[in-house]
């Protein structure tokens, strides 16, 4: 049977557990990842707005303080996501968006580089594990012929966050006058943090770590996700001779190569982040006209709203054609191409619209990437796995930002850092292509009648002949 049956194919206890594991899970646990990603990228829209003033900070400063908040995430990256493993998502979450919160807090009395330094390091290490954690725990609750629609609805929380997060930070910033006469961005940073530290307390309540503690599921839906899952998790130590340890995850060649494909994507994805609101900053004197912090927040939304739109459909259209590799490397190519582009279009309009193609791209090969690596990893191994992989990606969260400022300070301008941008993007298709042909990862199918899982003839195929095509 094929791996991306739609919906309508599946039996109706596995419709309405689906349904009810995506009304209830997913849009928690994405506004937990939308919190998030506004926390880690603030101050992206605080440097503009005046802290980057009021600091004293150039623009490699600025790229280091961005980017040194990846070195404490990265170190507790792996421990973390193994704790989750051992103590819980529930109870680990909650700790993390806790630990965050009160972080983020301080940021509103930062006074110089160092204490930014400082802060941004530590808020690195309260994070270390929430979003590998959140891709662990949702793959505990559905088998992986839904597992990419699953993780595209949590994915758009991210694009999201620009859309409704950069007017919300341009608001905030034009509120600091009503609220403890604070600076525009310092306020933003209060107000950005507070709910961090509200949604971690509620998740503790809310989040259940299988199906069999979930009360609003009935015992049939219960069952058949417990057994479905069980039964995956059996067919996957089978196909790996039992290989289900972290000693494995960290030995393993493809968690490597999708390590690197993901700092690709991760790259392209925080260089836009962090200064597409400073590039913004620069229309003014473009134009000659003066754009106030909401409307600044307004214009740095515009790529990401369409990006939201094409995510939802490339999914879409990945679980229902199944996964190849175009998936993932076209939209590689794509942003490779265009980020380039963006800065030599000659006016803001037309920026806007090439950095938008650069956004869709990587928000359409992003929750596609991440159905992959549940693929061959189970236990310990998945846990630590996909730490693996969002480790080394973020690796890329310090480098793109204080390399564009470093090479920005450099050049005098942002079109050498966009070349590296595109360069490494372009690396992250070609490893795509390359894992693909090499067969190294195939798909496992569940079948809807017993929800056993066994490999499809094209994958038995691809395994007898290890010169085939696995597209």
């Amino acid at each position: 049977m094929d791996q991306n049956q739609t919906a309508a194919e599946a039996p109706p206890i596995a419709r309405s557990a689906i349904r009810k594991v995506s009304i209830r899970l997913v849009p928690f646990v994405a506004l937990m990842f939308f919190i998030n990603y506004l926390d880690r990228t603030a101050i992206g829209f605080a440097a503009p707005n005046g802290m980057n003033e009021d600091l004293a900070l150039s623009a490699a400063q600025f790229g280091f303080a961005s980017g040194v908040f990846f070195i404490g995430y990265i170190l507790l990256e792996v421990p973390s996501n193994l704790a989750l493993h051992k103590f819980g998502a529930r109870r680990w979450l909650s700790r993390i968006m806790v630990s965050w919160g009160i972080v983020a807090l301080l940021f509103t009395w930062v006074q110089n580089f160092e204490q930014l330094v400082v802060l941004r390091f530590l808020l690195g290490v309260a994070e270390a594990g929430f979003f590998p954690g959140a891709i662990l725990f949702l793959s505990l609750w559905v088998p992986a012929q839904y597992r990419g629609r699953i993780l595209m609805l949590f994915y758009l929380a991210q694009p999201l966050t620009t859309v409704i997060g950069a007017p919300l930070a341009g608001w905030l910033i034009q509120q600091h006058e009503v609220f403890f006469g604070l600076e525009g961005w310092r306020f933003m940073f209060f107000g950005v943090a507070i709910p961090a530290i509200i949604v971690g307390v509620i998740a503790w309540f809310y989040l259940k770590d299988k199906p069999a503690d979930a009360k609003w599921l009935t015992r049939d839906e219960q069952v058949w996700l417990t057994d479905a899952l069980d039964r995956e998790k059996a067919a996957t130590q089978k196909k790996e001779h039992g290989h289900v340890s972290a000693r494995f995850a960290f030995k393993s060649g493809r968690v490597w190569v999708l390590s690197f494909i993901y700092f690709g994507f991760i790259y392209g994805l925080y260089a836009l982040a962090f200064f597409l609101p400073t590039i913004i900053e620069g229309f003014q004197s473009q134009t000659g006209q003066t754009f106030d912090t909401l409307q600044k927040g307004l214009i740095t939304a515009i790529p990401y709203l369409p990006a939201a739109v094409v995510m939802y459909f490339w999914s879409r259209d990945a679980s229902k054609r199944g996964l190849k590799t175009w998936h993932i490397a076209g939209p590689a190519i794509a942003g490779a191409v265009s980020i380039p582009i963006a800065l030599f279009t000659g006016s803001p309009a037309a920026t806007i619209a090439v950095i938008t193609i650069t956004a869709c791209a990587i928000f359409a090969a992003l929750p596609n990437f991440w159905t992959l690596p549940t693929r061959f990893l189970t236990g310990a191994a998945a846990a630590a796995g996909v730490a693996l992989i969002n480790t080394i990606g973020n690796l890329a969260g310090f480098s793109a930002p204080f390399v564009t400022g470093f090479v920005h300070d450099w050049t005098g301008g942002y079109e050498v850092p966009m070349f590296i941008v595109g360069f490494v993007m372009l690396v992250s298709a070609v490893l795509m292509v390359l894992l693909a042909r090499s067969n190294r990862i195939n798909p496992v199918v569940v079948d809807h009648a017993d929800a056993a899982p066994t490999l499809d003839a094209e994958a038995l195929r691809a395994a007898a002949d290890p010169k085939g095509d696995a597209r």
